[in-house]
């Protein structure tokens, strides 16, 4: 992988994120989760590249990333991975070890963790986080995707760093 500046990156955000989906993951070698996103973005904020995910407060990845001041998006080119993003997207880490049980193979540097056969991996640093509140929501059917009520954290993040495959 090698390392660009994310003002020269050429992507589909809208089709990465809806279509080809990401593992979004928090921790090191020592002890990490991830978990599968397909709601986020990516644009410049407060003069930054920066990302947005949405993380559910019942998810176990919820405790790695609000401890943590990093986290990182992997993407993967093609459908190789639907099965590992599958597993990811329906398994808690607290219940087994998924990221073994899906076959994916963690890299750790800079103090936290991606994975091989990325095509895209985004290492990014939290500037802001806020709950998603339905007293905010314009459009009231947009609560319909909040049956149980379990509202979820935005987290907006710089990119520190963007590795690509080659």
């Amino acid at each position: 992988m090698r390392q660009i500046d994310p003002h020269t990156l050429t992507c589909a955000p809208f089709a990465m994120f809806d279509d080809d989906w990401a593992l979004l993951t928090a921790g090191d070698d020592k002890s990490c989760n991830t978990m599968t996103v397909s709601w986020g973005g990516m644009g410049i904020l407060w003069g930054m590249p920066v990302t947005f995910v949405v993380v559910r407060p019942t998810r176990h990845t919820y405790g790695f990333i609000e401890s943590l001041d990093r986290y990182t998006l992997t993407f993967f080119k093609g459908e190789e991975k639907r099965a590992a993003l599958n597993l990811c997207g329906s398994k808690s880490g607290r219940d087994m070890d998924k990221i073994a049980a899906a076959g994916l193979r963690p890299v750790y540097g800079e103090g936290v963790t991606w994975f091989e056969d990325a095509a895209q991996v985004y290492i990014c640093r939290k500037l802001y986080c806020q709950d998603i509140a339905p007293a905010n929501m314009l459009d009231p059917a947009i609560d319909r995707n909040y049956p149980a009520k379990d509202y979820h954290r935005m987290y907006i993040g710089e990119i520190e760093n963007l590795l690509v495959a080659d």
